[in-house]
């Protein structure tokens, strides 16, 4: 009889080190205009993105994705790594989509740092997407299988990102497609292109939420559960640092600052699961 072939866990494709580079060089940028320069989008930024609260988010959720990209990228493991892709290409689609619904805001008529960024954005949200998708299939194609689950997700913490999922997937599926619809609601006013633009990001961090519960370990989730701090610390700020332009009378808005404070609690409580040392 032959020997039973030996257990080797599927690793990551060296075809998305290229992927990881481009998205780690644009969030890092994209964070550092959009959060650090809110006010002055109109001159640094692809589109001018008003009110600088609006900015703020989005340069929050950048950063997010800066740590999320870095903290994937060194994953050796498919099966470790597999989440924080699949976030990072239902953001790239979902933003390509709020781009080419709205180009007649983008600034491709300028000359300056404006119309570079926004030529640089649309090319980046053209080609990211179809590579990504192409070394999905590539990847498909690696041998070994996942490891066994090391450190099971508690019942508690399953619970609170199911009802992150659904929340934030829901309300990225309503920005996205009926953004007029809910500006009125939302905890600030936003435009159309920025409505959409934010529901790019509520969509795959509900994604993420999803996956999280799909992966069921713990210690795959390290990157993503950092990701999710940084980002909840961050927007939180900004409600401080831009509260002139917040809607504190509106439900949503407390609604919001909920989410917030249970996605810093959901990533801190991962965080200190993943790091507790193996069981003898």
């Amino acid at each position: 009889m032959t020997a039973p072939a030996t257990t080797r866990w599927q690793p990551v494709h060296r075809g998305w080190v290229p992927v990881y580079a481009l998205f780690l060089l644009l969030t890092f940028v994209a964070s550092v205009v959009l959060y650090g320069f809110s006010r002055d989008t109109d001159r640094w930024f692809a589109w001018t993105v008003l009110p600088p609260v609006s900015a703020a988010f989005l340069g929050g959720g950048y950063a997010a994705g800066f740590v999320l990209v870095a903290g994937t990228a060194r994953e050796r493991t498919w099966a470790a790594a597999r989440a924080g892709v699949v976030t990072i290409f239902v953001f790239a689609v979902a933003t390509l989509g709020a781009t080419l619904a709205h180009l007649d805001r983008f600034h491709f008529g300028r000359t300056g740092a404006a119309g570079f960024a926004a030529w640089l954005w649309l090319a980046v949200y053209v080609v990211v997407p179809v590579a990504m998708a192409v070394m999905f299939l590539v990847q498909r194609r690696v041998p070994g299988d996942d490891p066994p689950v090391t450190r099971p997700l508690p019942g508690g913490l399953s619970v609170l990102l199911a009802v992150q999922a659904l929340v934030l997937v829901a309300t990225g599926v309503a920005l996205l497609a009926v953004p007029a619809r809910i500006a009125g609601h939302w905890p600030w006013a936003v435009t159309p292109l920025t409505g959409r633009a934010v529901g790019a990001w509520c969509l795959p961090l509900g994604v993420a939420a999803a996956l999280a519960l799909r992966e069921r370990d713990v210690r795959r989730l390290r990157a993503a559960a950092l990701a999710y701090v940084v980002l909840g610390v961050l927007h939180l700020v900004a409600v401080l640092r831009f509260r002139l332009d917040v809607r504190f009378g509106e439900p949503a808005t407390w609604a919001y600052l909920a989410v917030l404070v249970s996605m810093v609690a959901a990533g801190g409580w991962g965080l200190v699961l993943a790091s507790r040392p193996e069981p003898r």
